[in-house]
């Protein structure tokens, strides 16, 4: 049995042997392979890097020469820019050289000058000083004398001029003292009389538009300015909103204005040609109005048969007012007296009611005929084919002529009635258009003078006059020369602002 496991133990002696042999073989050659394999791929991996290396040096040789072309040409522009400043400074130095130059030769004539100056001035010291000394040999005055003239004369000017100052301090100082009492006056007045002030002084216009008021006045006051000239009327745009007044005594001229702005508001185009063209279309219509009024009154009187030119002048006194009283209302209303009161006691009634209704006929045309409103009725109504009965009544009735018949009698009477019943006249009115109409006078009085207008409630006189007579220095004295007339002849309360106008139109036609 020993035996048998000794050669067992043998056999696998061997056979651990022989297998450690056998790995120790296999190892050997995988080491070898595995060097072979290492060392093939090292000799790849230094070719590899050998060409990386090669890529890597063309590389950095291409950078380094780009970066070195870069460089080159900043420095060439570097140069350049130098070379331009340098030249550019160069330039500047030249020019700084000029100018240099040329204020130093300026100073030498400036200095030049002053010298020049400088004798010129001597040589006026001395021929001043020897124009003094001349005077004062011709005037025989020395010149403490000839001081002493000229301060007095001055003093009296200044003395004159304070004397003014005061009075017109004056003046002022009584107005403000009489502020109150004018001022309770004032409202007694428009208490009484509110409707007949706003029916007789001033007509308001309603504007669709705060902005027309702009288009009113125009471009530098063209507009307005043109208006006024032509109607006569003044223009009164203040912070009323919506709404103008329109200032005129005169009626018919403020209701031929009230019309035309109307008309040229609604229609837009607002200058003074339009104006010009709107204003004498109205002018027409409103003649049309008073012809359709006379006949009314007429017809409402039942006096017939009357002529066209008495019906049309009859109509004019819707517009005419006297003592504030509409005077073609009061002669409708003295018709109807004078009927009645010729039915009670028998008198011819168409010539009673026919003379009341014609018998204030002549204040129609009084601004136009000097005279008597009666006297000038009278011929109207003469001329137009009345009867020589009712020419009498309208001549009488203000005992411009005795009166004769009935019918004279009643017309006085019921002229009578209907102005002295309560409320029917205010006497301030007629005289406030007097003086209004004596304003005008005055200032048309003038050589020269194409029209004039009493506007401001009689604070201000409007005066065109005509270009080619009236140059601009003549429109001085010729305002001068109003003032003081209107002054010497007329009574007025405050002061009156005289304007004179002078206008110049060229028109010419394109064809």
């Amino acid at each position: 049995m020993f035996p048998e496991l000794l050669w067992a133990f043998l056999a696998l002696v061997v056979g651990v042997g022989v297998g450690i042999a056998a790995g120790i073989a296999w190892a050997k050659n995988g080491v070898n392979s595995l060097a072979q394999r290492a060392a093939s791929e090292a000799r790849l991996l230094t070719e590899e890097a050998r060409s990386q290396q090669k890529e890597i040096l063309l590389q950095a040789k291409d950078e380094a020469l780009r970066i070195r072309n870069e460089a080159e040409a900043e420095l060439r522009e570097s140069r350049q820019g130098i070379q331009r400043q340098e030249e550019r400074l160069q330039r500047k130095e030249e020019s700084l050289d000029r100018k240099i130059e040329g204020v130093e030769r300026r100073e030498r004539q400036v200095q030049s000058r002053e010298r020049q100056i400088e004798q010129l001035h001597q040589e006026a010291d001395r021929l001043r000083t020897q124009q003094v000394v001349e005077l004062e040999r011709i005037s025989q005055l020395s010149r403490d004398d000839a001081r002493e003239i000229i301060l007095a004369e001055v003093e009296r000017e200044t003395r004159d001029e304070a004397a003014r100052r005061i009075r017109e301090i004056e003046n002022q100082t009584r107005d403000e003292a009489d502020k109150i009492a004018r001022k309770i006056v004032g409202m007694a007045i428009q208490r009484c009389a509110s409707d007949y002030v706003a029916e007789i002084t001033v007509s308001t216009v309603n504007l669709p538009g705060e902005e027309l008021k702009g288009r009113i006045i125009g471009r530098e006051g063209r507009n307005i300015r043109a208006f006024e000239q032509i109607t006569g009327v003044d223009i009164i745009v203040d912070d009323t909103p919506e709404a103008v007044t329109l200032s005129c005594h005169d009626p018919v001229r403020r209701e031929v204005a009230r019309v035309a702005l109307g008309k040229l508001l609604k229609d837009g185009r607002i200058h003074p040609t339009r104006i010009e063209e709107v204003v004498q279309k109205t002018q027409a219509e409103i003649e049309h109005v008073m012809r359709d009024e006379g006949e009314r009154v007429a017809y409402e009187a039942n006096v017939q048969g009357l002529h066209p030119d008495l019906i049309k002048l009859l109509g004019r006194l819707k517009y005419r007012t006297s003592y504030g009283q509409n005077v073609l209302q009061h002669s409708l209303e003295c018709a109807l007296l004078a009927a009645h009161m010729a039915a009670e006691i028998g008198a011819n009634i168409t010539v009673a009611k026919t003379a009341a209704l014609l018998h204030d006929i002549g204040k129609a045309v009084d601004h136009e005929v000097q005279g008597p409103h009666a006297v000038i009725g009278a011929d109207i109504a003469r001329r137009l084919g009345r009867s020589p009965a009712i020419v009498h009544a309208i001549g009488a009735h203000h005992y411009d002529e005795e009166p004769q018949t009935v019918e004279a009698f009643l017309v006085i009477a019921a002229d009578a009635i209907s102005g002295a019943r309560p409320g029917a006249r205010r006497e301030t009115l007629d005289l406030y258009i007097k003086r209004l109409e004596a304003l005008e006078t005055v200032a048309t009085s003038f050589p020269g003078v194409q029209r004039a207008f009493a506007v401001q409630a009689g604070r201000e006189v409007r005066v065109m006059v005509q270009p080619d007579q009236i140059d601009d220095l003549a429109s001085i004295h010729l305002a001068r020369d109003v003032a003081k007339k209107i002054e010497e002849s007329l009574q007025y309360p405050g002061q009156i602002k005289v304007t004179i106008i002078r206008e110049t139109r060229a028109i010419d036609f394109a064809r």
